[in-house]
């Protein structure tokens, strides 16, 4: 009987020997890890650049310029305080005494717009029903087409929808605080120019 119970607690001991052994292993291996991870610092803590972090630099820097090549103002689009509206581009550029942009935005075209070419404003109507029924502000009124009157404009409730192209609208949609700006920098006989 001894000799039988000594052989299973010789297996026993074994068994915890080998479990222990690989516990103490597997800390072992966790510990050189982290000890690698220590020595050889990531490269965004060495300051190097790390692939992802490159080529997402690179992909900021492509928006960048594509931000500045779209906000640049239109080459022979006049001199002097105007306002330029690029018809593509959706944009519109508020343009000093000093030929120096002041503000620059986008807008949402009216279902009528006017050929490229040089306009004045013509009228002014701080609050009124715009011509898709919606109220507007800051109406600064530049130019009639097919006998709709085509200027920018401000939605009250900050709205800037695409038109209903099969109304013929002329309101070229504003956020507010753009409106606000248009009002101020464009009184009666301002040029607008309108380019493609």
């Amino acid at each position: 009987m001894a000799r039988s119970s000594g052989g299973s607690a010789g297996v026993v001991v074994a068994g915890l020997t080998a479990a222990a052994l690989a516990v103490i292993g597997f800390f072992a291996y966790q510990a050189s890890a982290a000890q690698d991870r220590v020595e050889r610092p990531s490269a965004a803590r060495s300051g190097e650049p790390s692939p992802g972090a490159s080529r997402h630099a690179d992909d900021k820097g492509r928006q960048a310029e594509r931000d500045k090549k779209e906000k640049a103002l239109p080459a022979d689009s006049g001199e002097g305080l105007r306002v330029v509206y690029a018809l593509k581009r959706q944009r519109v550029w508020l343009v000093g005494k000093d030929g120096k942009v002041t503000r620059t935005f986008t807008v949402t075209p009216s279902a009528v717009s006017p050929p490229p070419g040089t306009y004045k404003v013509t009228s002014r109507s701080a609050h009124i029903q715009g011509s898709d029924g919606v109220p507007v502000e800051n109406v600064v009124r530049f130019a009639s087409v097919e006998g709709v009157t085509v200027g920018f404009s401000a939605a009250l409730d900050g709205s800037t929808p695409t038109p209903d192209a099969s109304r013929k609208t002329g309101g070229v949609r504003e956020k507010r605080a753009d409106g606000e700006a248009m009002w101020s920098h464009a009184p009666i006989g301002t040029p607008v120019v309108v380019v493609p």
